[in-house]
C-alpha cells in the first residue's frame, strides 16, 4: 500500500490548501505527513510553512496541483450553472403542475425577485457582449 501513496497531500480549504508531503520511509512504516505549505488558489501564493524552504520538486508539484485544482473549479462553475437550468425548469413544471396555492404564496416573491434580478444581469451582459462584436462606427 505505502507504495501507492503520492508523494504530497493537498488538504483542501476554502481559498487552497494545506500541503503536506507524505513519509512512509520510516522505522514505524507508518505513514506521516508533515505539513510544508499552505496555498491561496484566488491570488496564488504559496506560504512556506515555518521556517522551511520549499524545494524545486515542491514549488512544482503545488504549481502543478493549483493548476488542476482552478480547472476543477472552474468545470465545478459550470456544472453548477447547468444544473441550476434544470432546477429553474423543474421548477416551473411544480409551480404549474403540483405547488398548492399556500407553496406558491411562499416562494412566489423570493423567486420573482431572483429571477427579476438574474434576467437584469443576463441581458446586460448579453448587450456588453453584443457591442464588443459590432463593427467601429456601427452605432445602430
Amino acid at each position: 500500500m505505502a507504495g501507492d501513496l503520492p508523494d504530497y497531500y493537498f488538504r483542501i480549504r476554502e481559498n487552497g490548501a494545506a500541503v503536506f508531503r507524505v513519509d512512509t520511509e520510516n522505522r514505524q512504516r507508518r505513514i506521516e505527513m508533515d505539513q510544508i505549505a499552505v496555498v491561496n488558489i484566488k491570488n496564488g501564493e504559496v506560504k512556506a510553512q515555518g521556517d522551511r524552504v520549499l524545494g524545486p520538486a515542491d514549488i512544482a508539484e503545488i504549481e502543478a496541483w493549483m493548476a488542476r485544482r482552478v480547472a476543477l473549479l472552474a468545470q465545478r462553475d459550470i456544472d453548477d450553472i447547468h444544473r441550476a437550468v434544470d432546477y429553474l425548469n423543474l421548477t416551473t413544471h411544480w409551480v404549474q403542475a403540483k405547488a398548492s396555492d399556500a407553496q406558491l404564496e411562499d416562494v412566489t416573491d423570493a423567486l420573482l425577485l431572483a429571477m427579476h434580478d438574474l434576467r437584469s444581469v443576463l441581458v446586460r451582459k448579453k448587450a456588453e457582449r453584443m457591442m464588443k462584436t459590432m463593427p467601429e462606427g456601427n452605432d445602430d
